[in-house]
């Protein structure tokens, strides 16, 4: 099992009477992606400003493992931040931003500039190394923000909302990269409300509601404990539907395509069984219950499933 980077242990955060926090602890380690997820309001900025030391928890220890030593603060050199609101200097040219910003880390600046031109180069903005900020667009705003925080290869690597704003192809383009950071054993807390991004990506999955743990655990193991299987066929018959089963809980029919939802623990094998020898059905595909309807259901009270 590869090394525990980051631990969270009973942490408490209260502002007058609410409490923001209550008694929230994970851990995140070398190699993972960890999808830190909730809805708004739900105390994960809170969580994230206490990890990066912004703000201070009232209960509990947040402890950063290195070298076989622990530390009760995140080093601010050896963690990469990229923040939910965006902002850099407009009127400073890109260059000059991730030289400045890669000074702060402790990074000497000529390691800074030759770094800055590899990134800029893989993120396809070299020509604009040094344009100001105000002459790019939302999204290469945003990759000069994400070089910003990973520029000196950073241990922890916080992401809030990444991909907000992004096209489909600067969506892949950070996935690849968020993918490369945890291959070179950074360790990856990654907030999104973007939950097919965060199902493609993440290892780990944590779940905050109300100040509260709801869910956490590895992402196969969520999706087998609470995610029933959804069948879904394309018919070739008109008219022609699935008899009722009691192996069911819920279905719809969208034109020529059926879609059933199994009831928790029964085997997509026993449902298929059940259908007719005769069943006209051209295609066929299996899978669990999406990580956006577990969210969606946990958020509203309900139990996934």
């Amino acid at each position: 099992m590869s090394q525990t980077l980051l631990s969270v242990e009973g942490v408490v955060k209260e502002f007058g009477r609410k409490r923001a926090v209550d008694s929230v602890s994970f851990a995140v380690r070398r190699g993972e992606i960890l999808g830190f997820l909730g809805p708004n309001g739900a105390g994960k900025t809170t969580t994230i400003r206490m990890i990066m030391g912004i703000t201070a928890p009232d209960q509990g220890r947040i402890t950063y493992h290195v070298d076989g030593r622990q530390e009760n603060r995140v080093p601010k050199e050896r963690v990469g931040y990229l923040p939910e609101e965006r902002g850099l200097y407009k009127e400073a040219r890109v260059m000059d931003v991730l030289l400045f910003l890669a000074g702060l880390k402790g990074m000497d600046k000529k390691t800074a500039r030759a770094r800055s031109m590899e990134w800029l180069e893989r993120f396809g903005l070299k020509e604009y190394a040094f344009a100001k900020v105000q002459q790019l667009s939302k999204g290469m705003a945003q990759k000069v923000q994400f070089i910003a925080s990973v520029i000196h290869d950073p241990d922890l690597v916080v992401l809030d909302e990444p991909f907000s704003g992004l096209d489909p192809v600067n969506q892949d383009l950070f996935k690849a990269e968020i993918r490369r950071l945890a291959a070179s054993g950074s360790a990856v807390l990654l907030s999104s409300h973007q939950m097919n991004l965060v199902e493609e990506l993440c290892h780990s999955i944590f779940l905050i509601h109300h100040g509260k743990r709801v869910l956490y655990g590895s992402l196969y193991d969520i999706k087998a404990e609470y995610g029933a299987h959804r069948v879904r066929m394309l018919i070739t018959r008109n008219g022609w539907t699935p008899p009722p089963s009691p192996l069911v809980e819920a279905d719809e029919r969208d034109g020529a395509w059926y879609t059933c939802l199994l009831r928790p623990g029964v085997a997509p094998v026993d449902y298929l069984r059940s259908l007719p020898d005769d069943a006209p059905i051209e295609e066929l595909s299996l899978s669990r219950i999406s990580l956006h309807d577990i969210f969606v259901r946990t958020a509203q009270g309900g139990v996934p499933g």
